[in-house]
């Protein structure tokens, strides 16, 4: 029976293998946007997301970088 660590390590493995999908997908999304433009959509929707950071201040710079030190781990 495998502990509780060896669990929580496959689980946080199985986690980023799907984040780092997700993220691949999205790049790939926004390069057929740029392709061919209003097909996807991703970049509208990424400009939404960075103006709302931006909107929000000082708490949406540190909300953004707390989202990229996330990603960075």
């Amino acid at each position: 029976m495998a502990s509780i660590r060896e669990t929580m390590k496959n689980t946080t493995g199985w986690l980023r293998d799907i984040f780092d999908l997700a993220v691949a997908f999205i790049l790939l999304f926004v390069v057929i946007d740029i392709l061919f433009p209003d097909t996807t959509n991703v970049i509208n929707n990424l400009g939404e997301i960075v103006g709302s950071f931006a909107s929000e201040g000082v708490v949406g710079l540190i909300a953004l970088l707390f989202f990229l030190w996330i990603y960075k781990r």
